[in-house]
């Protein structure tokens, strides 16, 4: 597992166990409150992101990590989602880091081709 004692670390933690459609090791690391915000959901707390997170992994056929930055608490992910039948959809996910937890998710994408395969 990787470093997550860092924003960026915890960042890659998300997406290594989205891969391996697997949370736990996420689970400790996300803040009682955490608050997911998305095209498609947003949901507030750890248990209804998890289940959130884990519905999605069930569905994705692709996903490809293309950059990560890190500002300070703040690190955004630029990657690629395949979910379904679609075609790979671009994402960026920006995780906030407060006191070592990721305290928000935000993820900008279009939803069309995801929704049109689904």
């Amino acid at each position: 597992m990787t470093d997550t004692h860092t924003p960026r670390g915890l960042a890659e933690t998300y997406f290594l166990c989205w891969r391996r459609r697997d949370f736990t090791d996420l689970a400790p690391h996300l803040a009682d409150e955490v608050a997911f915000d998305g095209p498609l959901a947003s949901v507030r707390g750890r248990e209804d992101c998890l289940e959130g997170l884990v519905g999605l992994a069930r569905a994705t056929t692709h996903l490809e990590v293309e950059r990560r930055l890190v500002d300070e608490n703040d690190v955004m992910t630029w990657f690629s989602l395949g979910v379904g039948g679609s075609e790979p959809t671009p994402v960026v996910n920006w995780c906030h880091v407060e006191d070592g937890r990721i305290r928000a998710i935000r993820v900008a994408f279009d939803p069309r081709g995801i929704l049109a395969a689904g």
